[in-house]
């Protein structure tokens, strides 16, 4: 490992040798969209068969060729918008090292990542579901309501629970800064 210098350039840490940045908040945000798009996707869309994204369009029935097509590529675009939100989360991780930023602990992150999914739900539930209404949760049922209505209530516990978790991450860490002053 000789010759590769130090992990963290010597002007990001203080005197003490220790990494004076708090962590980033974005790759925890971002992967939690991008995982929480993926799980929308994968879970309801492919395994359940729940919906498609516009399989509440008339014009695109999901018992037809064309509309199962339609629907099928509608999947796939949502399917690479999630994977760039991934990327996004990667490349913002490894910025925030390159930087020199403190690397996050467990509740930290994971926190974010909850809090990450629980908004892409709340997002994803009122903008496709309730505004354009081009997919409900359970088109196969015929789109009630409740199922919308607990996605979404799903979602917000998601960002309660999530961010919840994420402060508690965020105070231990800010507690282990004090102890190593």
């Amino acid at each position: 490992m000789a010759g590769y210098g130090p992990a963290v350039p010597s002007s990001r840490a203080n005197a003490s040798g220790m990494v004076s940045h708090p962590p980033s908040k974005v790759s925890g945000l971002l992967y939690g969209l991008g995982l929480g798009g993926f799980i929308d996707g994968i879970v309801l869309h492919q395994i359940l068969q729940w919906h498609h994204m516009v399989s509440d369009v008339s014009r695109y029935p999901v018992n037809t060729v064309a509309g199962l097509e339609v629907n099928t590529l509608a999947d796939g675009i949502f399917h690479l918008a999630t994977w760039v939100l991934v990327l996004a989360a990667s490349i913002a991780a490894i910025t925030a090292w390159r930087q020199g930023r403190l690397a996050p602990n467990w509740s930290f992150h994971f926190g974010l990542v909850l809090t990450g999914w629980g908004i892409f739900n709340v997002v994803e539930g009122l903008i496709d579901h309730q505004i354009l209404g081009v997919h409900h949760v359970r088109d196969d049922l015929g789109g009630p309501l409740y199922w919308d209505m607990g996605f979404l209530i799903f979602g917000v516990l998601l960002v309660v629970g999530g961010w919840t978790l994420h402060k508690a991450g965020l105070r231990t860490l800010e507690r282990r800064a004090l102890t190593t002053r």
